[in-house]
């Protein structure tokens, strides 16, 4: 056992996971791990930076979603529940839960449409917009120390690579493959 941590001290850990399935399967083509695998868990370690970063000022991820997203909405920074659903964030009734955190934290209120009655919007308050400004600048600040490893033409051409993975998953989406080929990432 020392040997094989000594041999794979300047290995990552997929390196090892591969280099293990190798061994035992060898007749395995395991080439996707290299990506989907290094692709997983680094974004485990990212969500839980940003987890930690959002939690010292009292949001969750999703309450700092609808924050965003109600900003990036421009002034009068409000949206429907449906909107904010169609935005990228979960269910209706996902959003409702968020909002009636946000709003119990005086971050949001909600308003009724003046023309139909029917429509609420949630906005922004004056403590909604300088808390998401404040979030957002230092979740950049965060995001760029997490890329610093990176020159920015390797972030371009990382960016532009993962845009073409998300594509290809998403075109695998209809495309069964072999049976059984849904595993999780997790049990490499």
């Amino acid at each position: 056992m020392a040997g094989k941590k000594a041999a794979g001290a300047h290995q990552d850990a997929v390196a090892s996971i591969v280099e293990d399935w190798a061994r035992e399967r060898p007749e395995l083509d395991t080439a996707p791990l290299e990506v989907l695998a290094r692709l997983h868990r680094t974004f485990l370690r990212y969500s839980t930076r940003l987890t930690t970063a959002i939690d010292r000022h009292g949001l969750s991820v999703a309450g700092f979603d609808v924050l965003t997203a109600l900003r990036r909405a421009g002034a009068p920074y409000r949206l429907t529940a449906g909107q904010l659903a169609d935005s990228g964030l979960v269910s209706s009734a996902g959003v409702t839960l968020r909002i009636d955190r946000l709003e119990k934290d005086g971050l949001i209120v909600r308003e009724r449409d003046a023309d139909d009655r029917r429509v609420v919007y949630s906005r922004l308050t004056d403590a909604g917009l300088a808390k998401v400004d404040e979030v957002f600048a230092e979740h950049l600040d965060n995001e760029r120390r997490m890329l610093g490893g990176l020159t920015p033409a390797e972030c371009r051409q990382l960016a532009r690579l993962l845009s073409r993975l998300e594509r290809s998953i998403t075109d695998s989406d209809t495309d069964p493959g072999p049976a059984g080929a849904q595993g999780a990432p997790g049990g490499q």
